[in-house]
């Protein structure tokens, strides 16, 4: 059997090479390719359906990331063994992938697509979720599914000054800033990723270097089109039509949704007003009116509602709750609301309210990350909770969605950037953002309320942090556009642009934005983020008004954590066999106790509650782990007798020898009845000879006698 297999490569210009192949694997699917950087190779498939299903006017479009455990050698953990649900890791990198691609299908394709990316082999050094954008778009270009593509997605990040594209993952670890940065031959539609506190314009620099190496990656895609003769793709037709219809709907609501928009009512007063003149409507369709028409007619009045609003804010520049461009809604804020939390806050903006918990734990609450590709240990985590009656709806509570993981994400990378150093926190921390209203911008109320219970905590963040959603509406036709602070849900459904920015008072620690429209100009995303940046130092001066920096302490009731260096060799001593030692003191002390080697000695914490607890912990280790000293006096206890002297322990573990001769000035020829095992003496360490064993003295603690009566002893 021949294959008929095509291959394209890309430079990324320093002599690394990726490799596009198609043609070998999955042929079935509608699209399928490799892609191969050294050892890292990820397969891409698409497959879309040939109708849409009645009733649907949207894209239903699901991306699906996965990593294969054999990619990296590894064997999955769990009972089953095998790859199970999605990880948040891959589910944020799936949504990454389908961010990028959504705004590209055509507006009138609803049929349902599935794109799946499967890493399959991997470099250790070589980051998969790099490449999924690519892998992906790939897959398109080398289908019959319409797609206004290729797009490609690059990693940017500044390494010792210096902007490189895709890094290794050990060099990341220098980098000063790190963006995820999709686009097509044209635009750029998407970005995320975080930095340390930098200004707008370099920002933007690396979104335009990271467009350079974009545009030659969407190069290679449309000439691996070319070869594989995909350049027609299929005909479809998934909307029908009733302009007749459509211009009665306009005619007859246009007016009365304008003047409903411009009346600056509350959420719930648009919502009821619009939903009213919807069923109006849908009843003026008569009773006999088909499900077709009833789903047209819903359609076309959407359209009216996007007309109106938009037209309102271009050519008369009113918003919807009737502010200006640049301003932001009523804020307030409290702080330690929740009593018995170890911080908490309530951030309110507008119609958007967080209340925010931080919990603060130990070693042992740390995350275990067990991916095929990120494993190890995580300390840090933010849970965001977006549950229906935040926006007043009804609906089953089915876990964790993949919008809140990535807003989660979002404002984990933002309050990451300002937490002191791992030296300087022995906690582990959990934030968890509950929303409790919603209007627009939740994950920037969450950073907002996760920096204010930070300091409510008592960890000593670097400086406070703020996050705002900037929005867009733009006309092609007409050249106007108008960039919006702090944007309301509609104004985010309604718009062509999301685009949230975190930072400090110095800078840029993080960002999303994705963009539903063509042509964005540098000079546009300027402006927005330079009025991201006013608008951001406002909320901080808010914020502010409620607490201006760390409280100078935890709360009497949040757990205390000590730590302790121990020599190395003394770790086993601090276990015990089989964890004997260290499960005892946690039992009789209360305290939770945990040790890991690192730089060549003992890391201990210890983690209680109360101070009695503590301090009896730290006594035991530090009697099992303490290095005897020469020169110093102990309180002993014999443990054994021998003809030559006895053995006594002067710290747990640690025996000395007491030699006839240093027990008294007096001469004895035999041991016998001066000590019992059991009695306590007081000796002082003579000496630590090279094998590690202790000489003790008695003899030494005791006066010297005249020399008439230092007689020998019967």
């Amino acid at each position: 059997m021949s294959l008929n297999v095509f291959k394209k490569s890309i430079d990324l210009g320093d002599g690394r090479i990726i490799e596009i192949e198609t043609g070998k694997l999955a042929k079935q699917a509608d699209g399928a390719v490799v892609i191969k950087q050294g050892d890292t190779m990820l397969l891409a498939t698409v497959v879309s359906n040939k109708d849409a299903k009645e009733g649907v006017d949207f894209l239903p479009l699901s991306v699906d990331y996965q990593e294969k455990y054999a990619a990296t050698g590894r064997i999955p953990g769990g009972f089953l063994r095998r790859e199970a649900r999605l990880s948040d890791y891959e589910v944020l990198i799936s949504r990454l992938v389908d961010r990028a691609l959504r705004p590209l299908f055509p507006e009138d394709y609803h049929a349902d697509t599935q794109v799946m990316i499967s890493l399959i082999s991997a470099d250790k050094d070589i980051m998969p979720d790099a490449l999924a954008g690519l892998a992906a778009s790939a897959a398109l270009a080398v289908s019959d599914i319409p797609f206004n593509g290729p797009i490609s997605e690059v990693r940017v990040a500044k390494i010792d000054g210096k902007l490189v594209i895709n890094p290794g993952l050990t060099d990341l670890a220098r980098a000063s800033l790190e963006f995820i940065v999709a686009g097509s031959e044209n635009d750029i539609n998407m970005v995320e990723g975080e930095a340390d506190e930098i200004q707008e314009a370099e920002m933007i620099e690396a979104i335009q270097f990271a467009h350079a190496a974009i545009k030659v990656q969407v190069a290679a895609q449309k000439e691996l089109t070319v070869l594989t003769g995909k350049t027609q793709k299929r005909t479809y037709c998934h909307e029908s039509s009733n302009e007749e219809m459509r211009a009665q709907i306009f005619a007859s609501t246009y007016d009365r949704v304008y003047a409903l928009s411009k009346a600056g009512g509350s959420k719930d007063e648009r919502s009821e007003g619009y939903k009213a003149i919807q069923n109006e409507v849908v009843l003026g369709l008569g009773e006999g009116a088909s499900a077709s028409d009833v789903f047209l007619a819903k359609k076309y009045f959407h359209d009216v509602q996007y007309d109106a609003v938009r037209n309102l804010l271009l050519d008369e520049g009113i918003r919807l709750d009737g502010r200006k461009t640049t301003e932001i809604r009523p804020i307030w804020s409290e702080i330690g609301y929740l009593p018995a939390a170890h911080g908490s806050s309530v951030f309110t903006r507008g119609e958007t309210q967080s209340l925010t918990s931080v919990t603060l734990g130990a070693k042992d609450d740390e995350q275990m990350i067990d991916g095929a590709f990120i494993n190890g240990y995580n300390k840090f985590l933010l849970h965001y909770n977006f549950p229906a009656f935040s926006t007043g709806e009804a609906r089953p509570n089915r876990g964790v969605g993949r919008r809140e993981i990535g807003h989660g994400n979002l404002a984990m990378r933002s309050l990451k950037k300002v937490l002191p150093a791992d030296d300087a926190n022995p906690y582990t921390i959990r934030i968890v953002s509950d929303i409790l209203e919603s209007n627009g911008s939740s994950s920037m109320a969450t950073v907002c309320a996760g920096t204010l219970a930070l300091m409510d905590a008592g960890i000593k963040i670097k400086a406070p942090v703020s996050g705002i959603a900037m929005g867009l509406i733009s006309d092609s036709k007409t050249g106007k556009y108008a960039v919006l602070s702090d944007i309301l849900g509609d104004e985010d459904h309604l718009g062509d642009m999301d685009f949230k920015v975190t930072g400090t008072t110095k800078g840029i620690v993080a960002c999303q934005m994705d963009l539903k429209v063509d042509g964005l100009s540098y000079d546009v995303l300027s402006e927005a983020l330079n009025q991201a940046k006013n608008g951001r130092l406002h909320i901080l001066g808010e914020m502010a008004k409620t607490i201006t920096e760390p409280r100078d302490d935890y709360k009497a009731h949040a757990p205390r954590i000590v730590s302790l260096r121990i020599d190395k060799e003394y770790i086993g001593a601090v276990i015990g066999p089989g964890g004997k030692i260290i499960q005892e003191m946690q039992r009789e002390t209360g305290a939770t106790i945990s040790i890991e080697e690192k730089d060549n000695q003992g890391i201990v914490q210890i983690f209680a509650d109360n101070k009695a607890a503590i301090d009896a912990a730290v006594t035991r280790i530090k009697n099992i782990a303490a290095k005897p000293e020469v020169g110093e006096v102990y309180h002993g206890k014999v443990k054994s007798i021998m003809p030559f002297g006895a053995f006594v322990e002067i710290m747990p573990g640690k025996d000395g020898l007491l030699h006839i001769s240093e027990i008294d000035w007096k001469r004895y020829e035999t041991m016998d009845g001066i000590f019992k095992v059991g009695d306590e003496v007081k000796v002082k360490l003579l000496e630590v000879d090279k094998q590690g064993k202790l000489k003790l003295s008695r003899k030494a603690l005791l006066p010297r006698p005249p020399k008439e009566e230092a007689t020998p002893a019967v």
